[in-house]
């Protein structure tokens, strides 16, 4: 199993400031290839043409093959759709809307062609939303973005990876998670922008992108809020159950 769960960050699309140069390179790194081949998913972004666009420009000069798997695709051909995921050395989830993605994969049986990638090591990325989807567990704003709830809360993942994730760490969302975490034994990793974990097999590090970017395990103990600076640790999945 080779993962990379990215908290959040801005990938230069549009105007934005390019900060997970870092993460992007050690994703290249963990093929172990010097020409691997990368995919783009993006059906969790309404942009996903203009991110690819983006990520295509990335992972080019990265020395990558690129291509980008198209809801058309899906819908019209599932054998482009085989062949792209079963001969990708990379296939990268970008953010958006956790729900949809999850129902998409479900719904179009990408989750089973994933679960034989991953046995087959191919390096899975996934930002935030993406990240969440990989996860058992996911603290995600997806249900705030379909006016469902006023809040934060926890959906199921694809649990591909047996953690609890929270991506975009960031203040308000630290006050509602610790207040929603009081009084249950749930366990989460969160991640601030600029951070991800790196998964290979059983062993997890944090890779940071932004100059003091953190993350962080945060649970409840005997009433009492604990949460841990895990960025410069190496550890084990069972560290953080």
């Amino acid at each position: 199993m080779r993962l990379m769960l990215i908290g959040g960050g801005d990938v230069g699309r549009g105007n934005t400031t390019y900060e997970t140069k870092i993460i992007d390179e050690e994703i290249v790194k963990m093929t172990e290839k010097a020409q691997p081949n990368f995919l783009f998913i993006g059906l969790a972004s309404k942009f996903s043409d203009s991110y690819y666009d983006t990520m295509k420009k990335i992972y080019k000069q990265l020395g990558c093959e690129c291509a980008y798997l198209k809801k058309k695709n899906i819908l019209n051909n599932p054998d482009i759709v085989k062949n792209k995921i079963k001969t990708a050395d990379i296939i990268y989830f970008c953010g958006g809307d956790t729900i949809k993605l999850i129902n998409d994969l479900k719904g179009y049986q990408i989750d089973k062609l994933l679960s034989e990638a991953i046995n087959e090591n191919t390096v899975i990325a996934g930002m935030s939303a993406g990240a969440i989807m990989l996860s058992k567990k996911g603290y995600s704003d997806a249900l705030k973005l379909r006016d469902e709830s006023d809040k934060y809360e926890f959906i199921e993942g694809l649990n591909y990876i047996d953690l609890t994730l929270c991506p975009h760490y960031h203040n308000d969302k630290r006050k509602e998670l610790k207040a929603d975490l009081k009084g249950s034994k749930q366990k989460v990793i969160a991640l601030e922008n600029g951070t991800a974990l790196k998964v290979v097999d059983t062993n997890i590090s944090v890779i940071t992108s932004i100059d003091n970017a953190k993350a962080y395990f945060c649970y409840y103990e005997e009433n009492k809020f604990n949460e841990h600076n895990i960025t410069n640790k190496n550890i084990s999945i069972d560290d953080l159950k």
